[in-house]
């Protein structure tokens, strides 16, 4: 069945990517959602039972793939809780984003092209999470890095998709060096790369030193960091998370694949997989929590302004993977999981219904061009309410009821608090960056679907009216209007102000355009994910999070901490309240400023412009690296095209040569006069200086 789960999305991708348009639309859809949804039945049939705790951790051996001395690798799968979890994950999110594809993607003239690319995803995703040694792993892990660059730059004829994708290929090559270099490590300290192996001799290596840039380090921590650096291009942690926001130029259904079961997961599974290795490290430990806390705060800033709707999203999780990286850091890997669990139904839930929108606005992504579209769209709008109602945490604390975000968010709260130390100041953190997920995800709900519709001035829904196809450039674009054709300036209330100033209002109303309901195959989605929004806390949080039964459940998969987790529900009431709290008061403030006085966002801008231009502009990280990185490394690419190769090589080289013959050539074009008599001439000098020489000898 494992072999099934992991081959079948690969092989409906080698069969729509082939096939390609000789193959045909409907045939590579049907191919490619088959597949994905057989794949999704057998990884729930696999993973009830550990569910249940009638299952163990099974390895099933395919064939030898590498063997040199005492390097083995061995290509097998390796089934555990762990696993298990993300099969289920994977497969479902993936099924459903395949499902949802068929309506949204319908005009695309290269649909067989693009569900290739999105089974090749869930197979690289697949094989990263049951893998049984690192190389296996780091095959699947170089597998999404690839699909995610050919999904973002899926629309290739769009230069801004093109340079996402780039750009997402280039960061995560930063971290994939030190993913690579932490591999190596392992393996010259531990002589195997089997992951079972590894994890069972790590204990063993703590307080021994390695040698790394000349000076003498801890052996495990300097595995660990270098692995986590991995990890943080992959999970998009501060420092490497550049990518993430561009890869919303993909489309939407990539986002919700890449934000909700692939790729940005891969991070935190690893740290967990790898969590009996990093608890010999308190320093790298240490660090991890701190680079998650200070993620989690710094999305969450950069959230409260973004005006697209996917970047708002982008930035949340963003932010919701900082919250998974510190609960690994305090030790809580139980929490980590149920929170990437969790995650993965409410986040895919938001991005499909905003690609829901999308679709009714005409691919407008500009919030400030929304407006009142709850009567228009009511199923996007109450499934997308229940995912904000899941991702903002909404529950009852010490009744324990509430929505899949109240448990697990919650959970690892209680955890970084209980466990002391630098998780103190991490629950802090997190408790601040809750109110402002709380403030941003009901801004965006406000702005979409309540207040008066504000259609009028957008330029898609015109291109709409005034356009009788609708799409005319949509060979061109794809889906050209997915793109951040935002002014720079916050919304001041129901009336958007052209190039955000205030002195050019613009006039506000539906313009006559009226929004439409998506079709059923992409509602069915939406409305499946809101079950596991609602729900999915509820079901499973004792298996993942409970002192008794999540040491049963995960049965060695990860490092548990039962005693932590027994700390954590037995914090200070006050600690359980700070997240409703906090909750409320973001909501609150939401209401405030967009449904009741709509005139204070400007006001704020006008009074804190200089904040607000930091946030908006995200902490200055890209015009910082551009200046850091990018222009340096063009300075030093033209130096060495200009001088290197055309200043040098081509000119004592190839070019050198070719005009030295010409030069040569218009010498001996002299030569050539034409006259019988001066040939003759050179003919007797010739046969005198032949005679003259053989007469000298």
């Amino acid at each position: 069945m494992i072999q099934l789960i992991v081959l079948l999305p690969l092989l409906a991708a080698a069969i729509a990517g082939l096939g390609n348009k000789a193959l045909g639309k409907l045939p590579a859809k049907i191919v490619t959602t088959g597949a994905l949804f057989i794949a999704c039945a057998m990884s729930w049939m696999i993973f009830v039972p550990f569910v249940a705790g009638h299952a163990e951790a099974t390895v099933t051996p395919l064939f030898t793939w590498i063997e040199s001395g005492s390097f083995d690798a061995q290509w097998a799968l390796r089934v555990d809780t762990m696993t298990a979890v993300m099969l289920v994950v994977i497969t479902s999110v993936s099924s459903l984003v395949h499902l949802y594809s068929w309506g949204y993607m319908d005009e695309e003239p290269d649909q067989p092209r693009f569900f290739a690319y999105l089974s090749l995803f869930t197979f690289a995703m697949l094989m990263l999470v049951t893998a049984n040694n690192l190389l296996q792993m780091f095959f699947g892990w170089e597998g999404v890095g690839l699909a995610s660059y050919l999904l973002i730059g899926f629309w290739f004829r769009k230069p801004s998709a093109n340079a996402a994708a780039i750009k997402a290929f280039v960061v995560n090559r930063v971290g994939d060096l030190g993913f690579m270099m932490g591999i190596f490590g392992t393996y010259l300290v531990f002589n195997t790369i089997s992951i079972p192996e590894i994890l069972e001799a790590a204990p063993s290596m703590a307080g021994s030193t390695i040698g790394f840039l000349g000076y003498r380090f801890d052996t495990m921590t300097v595995l660990c960091l270098l692995l986590f650096v991995g990890a943080m291009g992959k999970s998009a942690q501060l420092g490497l998370h550049t990518w993430l926001p561009d890869a919303m130029e993909g489309p939407t259904p990539v986002s919700a694949l890449i934000h909700a079961a692939t790729m940005v997961t891969a991070g935190v599974f690893m740290v967990c997989r790898l969590s009996p290795m990093f608890e010999t490290s308190p320093t790298a430990l240490g660090f991890v929590t701190f680079i998650g806390a200070a993620t989690c705060l710094f999305a969450a800033t950069v959230g409260t302004v973004q005006t697209d709707i996917k970047r708002v999203i982008a930035y949340s999780t963003c932010s919701q993977l900082g919250y998974m990286f510190f609960a690994a850091g305090v030790g809580a890997y139980g929490a980590a999981m149920f929170h990437l669990f969790t995650h993965a139904f409410f986040k895919a839930l938001l991005f499909l219904g905003a690609g829901s929108v999308i679709h009714a606005m005409h691919h407008e992504q500009d919030m400030r061009y929304y407006g009142g579209l709850r009567k228009s769209i009511p199923i996007t709008f109450w499934t997308m309410t229940l995912g904000t109602l899941a991702i903002t945490g909404v529950g009852i604390p010490l009744v324990g009821v509430g929505f899949a975000g109240f448990y697990s968010k919650d959970g690892i709260l209680e955890a970084a608090f209980a466990a002391g130390g630098a998780g103190v100041g991490a629950y802090y953190v997190g408790v601040f960056a809750a109110l402002l997920t709380s403030f941003y995800s009901w801004r965006l709900v406000f702005l979409t679907f309540f207040g008066k519709p504000r259609w009028a001035a957008s330029e898609h829904i015109q291109h709409a009216l005034h356009d009788a196809h609708g799409h005319d450039d949509h060979d061109t674009h794809g889906h050209g209007a997915e793109h951040d054709n935002a002014p720079a300036q916050e919304d001041a209330g129901d009336e958007p102000h052209a190039h955000g100033t205030a002195a050019h209002a613009l006039p506000a109303g539906t313009g006559g355009y009226h929004p439409h309901e998506s079709g059923l195959v992409m509602l069915i989605p939406l409305v499946v994910l809101s079950l596991g929004a609602v729900f999915a806390g509820f079901v499973f949080h004792d298996q993942f999070i409970g002192a008794e039964g999540g040491m049963e459940f995960w049965n060695g998969a990860l490092a548990f901490n039962s005693h932590l987790m027994h700390a954590a529900h037995e914090v200070p009431t006050w600690v359980k309240f700070g997240p409703f709290t906090v909750m409320a008061i973001g909501l609150l403030i939401a209401w405030l400023v967009y449904i009741k006085n709509t005139d204070w966002p400007q006001r704020f801008v006008s009074t804190f412009g200089a904040l607000y231009q930091f946030l908006l502009n995200k902490w200055y990280f890209d015009e910082l690296y551009h200046f850091l990185f990018v222009r340096p490394a063009f300075a030093i690419g033209r130096f060495f095209w200009k001088f290197g190769d055309v200043g040098f090589i081509d000119r004592f080289g190839p070019n050198g040569l070719a005009a030295l013959v010409v030069q040569g050539n218009k010498i001996t074009r002299r030569i050539q006069s034409g006259y019988l008599y001066t040939y003759a001439l050179v003919m007797l000098i010739g046969l005198a200086a032949a005679a003259t020489w053989a007469m000298t000898r």
